[in-house]
């Protein structure tokens, strides 16, 4: 599939549907039910995907201020989605299951891949409060990354990535993974099979023939 370039909206996923919080049903996300989708995303971006991701100041779950294209996506593969942590369904149970991604890939495949999980309630989710979560739910992975910072900022940086949040609990379970530097990017559903993810995950750290 060729990737389109263009001044206009920078992921296709924005043209779907997106999935809310509360729409998504619990077993669904911790199944792998037949629905289960991993689609090609068309970008429409700028050349420049620094201006349009945003290099806005955020805050890391050790209380580090990161640039969120320049230090956390530019030239990695990333698999990115969004999470509250006083949330007792979907978010814990997606978080499960990433783990399990990152355990069904070979070594040399995970250590290129970076989970980035941002938060939809940074007022609430300061970078101890991260930490917290990181400790519960057992996370030791390097390479996965809890953003936080001024909500304003979060705002912005979620709205580019197409989750327009009236609340927490209103963010999107839809999964996004992407080649930054090739401009290949996926929308993976929540209930997809745990090897599937980790194979599409491995596609993108494969060289572009």
């Amino acid at each position: 599939m060729r990737f389109i370039i263009a001044s206009a909206v920078m992921l296709g996923l924005m043209t779907g549907p997106l999935y809310a919080h509360e729409n998504h049903g619990v077993p669904h996300i911790a199944g792998q039910s037949k629905g289960a989708e991993i689609k090609p995303v068309e970008v429409r971006a700028p050349q420049d995907a620094r201006s349009y991701f945003t290099d806005t100041a955020l805050l890391n779950q050790h209380g580090e201020t990161v640039r969120f294209y320049s230090d956390v996506l530019q030239d990695k593969v990333v698999l990115l989605n969004v999470i509250f942590t006083h949330c007792d369904d979907a978010c814990p149970l997606i978080t499960r299951k990433l783990k399990e991604v990152r355990e069904a890939m070979d070594e040399k495949t995970a250590e290129k891949v970076h989970f980035i999980s941002i938060t939809s309630d940074p007022l609430n989710d300061k970078p101890e409060v991260l930490q917290a979560f990181i400790r519960k739910h057992e996370i030791a992975s390097p390479n996965w990354t809890f953003l936080t910072g001024d909500k304003a900022d979060v705002d912005l940086v979620l709205a580019r990535l197409g989750h327009f949040i009236a609340s927490p609990e209103a963010h999107s379970t839809l999964l996004i993974a992407g080649d930054v530097a090739n401009k290949r990017w996926n929308k993976i559903q929540p209930d997809a099979a745990v090897p599937a993810i980790a194979q599409r995950l491995q596609l993108l750290t494969e060289p572009r023939l």
